[in-house]
């Protein structure tokens, strides 16, 4: 049996006909837009499985345990360094990690557009 594709304009005119909620199951699929559109507009999406929203993929990875990541507010004095380190050495030090984590499943220009936004927006340059 073939999987049903909601998408945004598909829950719009469901919301139109005063649909207020719809029965999701495994083979009903919501794009991401329209899981979001369905919250904004108050409509009740009922499945089977709470965890995931229906356009979710399952992503076991995610799953294993990965090291705690700390706060600036709650890491340790000595780490205070880091905000002074130097942008290209911190990109380094990034890129390496992230590389020596995921291998070659890893765009590397990608991964460094990523890690210069990341800086960028956390204020190191």
């Amino acid at each position: 049996m073939p999987k049903e594709f909601y998408t945004e304009r598909d829950i719009e005119d469901l919301f139109k006909r005063g649909v207020t909620s719809l029965e999701i199951n495994d083979n009903m699929a919501l794009t991401q837009l329209a899981y979001e559109k369905a919250n904004r507009l108050g409509m009740k999406l009922l499945r089977d499985k709470p965890d995931n929203p229906p356009a979710a993929p399952v992503r076991p990875y995610v799953a294993q345990s990965q090291p705690k990541l700390h706060s600036p507010a709650a890491a340790p004095a000595d780490s205070a360094c880091v905000a002074h380190e130097d942008g290209a050495d911190l990109h380094e030090r990034i890129r390496t990690a992230v590389v020596a984590r995921l291998g070659t499943q890893v765009d590397a220009n990608l991964l460094d557009v990523i890690i210069r936004r990341v800086l960028t927006s956390t204020g190191v340059k």
